[in-house]
């Protein structure tokens, strides 16, 4: 099990990036989202490892690097991009190292807290691979038999902390949510992203994307959870999904 990772190390970053010295949390930022995600990327949060062998900045970039690569579409290409975000975010949506709480063993819902931060300047295209892709992990452990081998030993430790391999009524409930495709790509994207030896374009490559995907008003914060079916819901996670 990792220990508890310290407050992030003063060192180049590997991954070729501007630095911004925004604030995240200037309402009038908000109005601009690639200024407000530089600006929360610049946090001192982006700069920890995490008990990963790089840093979240460095691994996000490397994620979004991974899905254009194998040419995503761009909502998920952003989603691969910015999946960790709410490694960065307080409850309240303020910036702030939850990621460090998740690491000492106590969940930080980091999806859904991302998802729902995002979800003011993008709709679920992008929100919802964001919000499922820790749902994803454990729905990958349940479901194919090697997948466990693949992840990193934080990621083994977090994978406990969340919940740990999906029952077999949450995998059916999963499979029927409409990002559940999209969620398990950026998974994979998730845990090949972790190469110090990796070259990357920084942050700026993105903005373009981004700025083109942004949506006007988004959903005040609020993350849609899809629901239906005709035999009630089970709960994934904090996920509500129709179930049969």
């Amino acid at each position: 099990m990792p220990q508890p990772v310290a407050v992030a190390r003063d060192e180049p970053l590997r991954a070729t990036t501007t630095l911004y010295t925004c604030d995240p949390n200037d309402p009038d930022m908000m109005n601009e989202p690639f200024d407000a995600i530089a600006g929360l990327l610049a946090t001192a949060g982006a700069r920890d490892y995490l008990g990963e062998p790089i840093t979240v900045l460095e691994h996000l970039l490397q994620a979004g690097a991974q899905a254009e690569a194998a040419a995503a579409p761009a909502a998920v290409v952003a989603a691969a991009l910015l999946h960790d975000v709410g490694h960065l975010l307080e409850a309240d949506g303020s910036a702030g190292l939850s990621g460090a709480g998740l690491m000492a063993g106590h969940d930080n819902d980091h999806g859904q807290r991302g998802a729902a931060w995002l979800a003011s300047w993008f709709g679920p295209p992008v929100t919802e691979p964001v919000r499922l892709h820790i749902a994803a992990k454990r729905y990958l452990c349940a479901t194919e038999p090697s997948y466990y081998g693949l992840l990193s030993e934080a990621s083994r430790y977090t994978l406990a902390v969340q919940g740990g391999p999906m029952t077999a009524q949450e995998a059916r409930a999963f499979e029927e949510l409409p990002a559940h495709r999209d969620a398990i790509a950026v998974r994979r994207w998730d845990d090949q992203a972790k190469d110090p030896a990796a070259r990357v374009p920084g942050l700026e490559h993105y903005r373009p994307l981004l700025t083109a995907l942004a949506v006007t008003g988004g959903t005040g914060g609020e993350v849609q959870t899809p629901r239906g079916g005709t035999g009630g819901e089970v709960q994934i996670q904090g996920i509500t999904a129709p179930c049969d």
